[in-house]
């Protein structure tokens, strides 16, 4: 179902943006057609096995005298198990028809198979074309969740960048507004005396810097803003603007600092190696792999092909005489033939297959590796999910002492015991904590959607 336009002032949440990256977006788009391109890839190779009809006529006439005419019109139909079946008519006549190519003026039809008694009688070209297809069909539906993968997860983090510079940017415009506050009831102070004038001047310094960072911070926002807006896409393949006014959900909070139980880790590893699009991608190559190696297999064998018709002299439907399947009929109407060719060096094939076997050991080795690598990086993933998730513990600790000092320096200074610089100095320290501590979650949703992508899923 397609993801509604965000509204001015709606919450834009991560569900919404990958349902418009899943279904919209060019690269997700782009990706979905591999698995068409496949399936017209097998239907390529099933044409192999397309029933043909030929039909040939030679005749000659020279100075008004007839030499031959000679027609022969045959339906093949190939099947799966490596044999032909043919039915045919022939008719070749006149003066100087070839006598091979003779028959009576009614023509002559025909019944038969080609059967290969050795090279192709278990795997042949036609077949290993399907099958090697087949194996592309698995290769380009790993490669589709491969690239929508990579493209989620990266829009999940750019989503998590843009809550944090929104996050970073309401603590900043809150540390702005309570410094011009301060500024104004310093400077009146000043002017009743209770004061020095040089407080007024530090209130202003701080409320300019503050000012200057609260503006950068707006530069921020907008930039990530504009880098989320790349992932919207219309139906019409129109890009799509945020609204400004649009706003993230809220970064992760206290409830959703969960600790990942030993078993989910291990289940997630498991899962990674079954489903990772990376290691279907190299199953998919050995199973092509191994079709091609059995094809190249038997290619070592001779080729020794038979070839068998049942005639009938007349035409398909009007025969001379009816057809009876007696021993006599059996004996006497048939064309038989037998081909055998055998290379004596077979250097050809033997190469092709030693290659072949080379390149099955390098995906098997590609295979291996890639299997430690996503394997690691599950348990990777899940040991920065455990850090992060007690650096958030900590740092939510530090933002409460933070707001303690700050609120017992702001009763000091109200009592005529402290200065505009502490307390300044105070609320500095207390917007750095709560800045960082949303850095640490922003980072912690994003190992999240990382942990997921890891394990071989969506990054929602």
């Amino acid at each position: 179902m397609a993801a509604a336009p965000p509204d001015s002032g709606q919450v834009f949440t991560l569900a919404d943006l990958l349902n418009y990256v899943a279904l919209r977006h060019p690269v997700a788009r782009q990706a979905g057609l591999l698995p068409e391109r496949a399936q017209q890839e097998v239907r390529y190779a099933r044409g192999l096995f397309d029933p043909a009809a030929t039909s040939k006529y030679y005749g000659k006439t020279f100075k008004g005298k007839e030499y031959f005419h000679d027609w022969d019109t045959q339906l093949r139909i190939p099947v799966w198990y490596g044999l032909d079946v043919k039915a045919g008519f022939e008719r070749g006549v006149g003066t100087y028809v070839n006598p091979e190519n003779y028959t009576s003026p009614a023509g002559l039809s025909y019944v038969g198979i080609s059967v290969p008694l050795a090279q192709g009688l278990l795997i042949d070209e036609r077949r290993a074309a399907v099958r090697q297809a087949q194996a592309l069909r698995g290769l380009a539906e790993a490669e589709r969740r491969s690239a929508l993968n990579k493209l989620l997860l990266q829009a999940a983090k750019d989503y998590w960048e843009w809550s944090l510079n929104y996050q970073r940017l309401q603590l900043l415009d809150r540390n702005a507004g309570l410094a011009n506050v301060r500024f104004r009831a310093v400077r009146q102070r000043v002017l009743l005396g209770d004061l020095a004038a040089i407080d007024s001047v530090e209130a202003l310094t701080e409320m300019q810097n503050r000012q200057a960072t609260l503006s950068q911070a707006r530069v921020q926002f907008r930039n990530a803003t504009l880098l989320l807006s790349n992932y919207l896409w219309d139906d019409q393949q129109q890009p799509l603007d945020l609204p400004p006014a649009a706003v993230p959900q809220p970064l992760p909070g206290p409830t959703d600092w969960r600790t990942l139980a030993p078993d989910s880790v291990a289940a997630l590893a498991r899962q990674a190696q079954q489903i990772h699009p990376d290691l279907q991608k190299n199953r998919a190559k050995l199973s092509q792999l191994g079709v091609e190696q059995r094809l190249l297999t038997n290619k070592l064998l001779p080729k020794l092909t038979l070839d068998y018709n049942l005639l009938q002299a007349g035409q398909p439907f009007n025969p001379e005489k009816a057809a009876s399947l007696s021993g006599s009929y059996l004996e006497n109407n048939y064309k038989l033939g037998v081909s055998f060719a055998y290379p004596l060096l077979l250097r050809q094939e033997r190469a092709k297959l030693q290659l072949n076997r080379l390149k099955v050991r390098e995906a098997e080795l590609d295979l291996q590796q890639d299997t430690r690598e996503v394997q690691t990086t599950v348990r990777t993933v899940a040991n920065d999910w455990e850090a992060l998730r007690e650096q958030l513990a900590l740092q939510e600790q530090v933002v409460r002492n933070a707001e303690q000092l700050r609120n017992g320096e702001q009763i000091r200074f109200e009592n005529g015991e402290s200065s505009v610089f502490l307390i300044n100095s105070r609320e500095a320290s207390l917007v750095s904590a709560r800045v960082k501590l949303a850095e640490l979650q922003s980072k912690y949703a994003q190992t999240q959607a990382t942990l997921r992508w890891a394990a071989g899923g969506t990054a929602n």
